[in-house]
């Protein structure tokens, strides 16, 4: 594996890739933005539990998928918005609805890493990390 020069997006990917092949779980090199990701995903109800464990000095973030009664996925997409060659900033009037507001924009704020949702509420924008729905 060479370097990942965007962690968020390796993670987004790795996600989409454990979707499509009906894994129970998915494995990452742990941060602290990629835990407050997965803690979002967890209280929107995307993923099922995450839980961060150390493998020697490496801190391992896992994430449990959740699929529906009939196996499919609770995520339908995954997509990464703001990235290292264009960064994505947006004004607090400027938060988009995902899906009509049957998504979540999850972004990176003063207060920390939030849903659109809560910034919206919480009157303040930042960097649009990526759009779950």
């Amino acid at each position: 594996m060479g370097v990942v020069t965007d962690p968020v997006a390796d993670m987004l990917t790795r996600v989409r890739n454990g979707i499509r092949a009906r894994h129970a779980r998915v494995e990452m090199p742990s941060s602290k933005l990629k835990v407050e990701i997965a803690r979002i995903l967890k209280d929107e109800g995307y993923v099922g539990n995450y839980k961060v464990a150390e493998e020697g000095k490496k801190k391992v973030l896992r994430i449990n998928l959740r699929y529906d009664t009939e196996g499919l996925s609770v995520i339908s997409a995954l997509e990464r918005v703001s990235k290292p060659g264009r960064r994505v900033y947006i004004g607090k009037d400027q938060i988009p609805k995902v899906l009509g507001g049957l998504g979540v924009a999850i972004l990176t704020t003063p207060q920390g890493l939030m849903t659109g949702k809560a910034a919206r509420r919480a009157g303040v924008g930042g960097e649009l990390i990526c759009n779950v729905w």
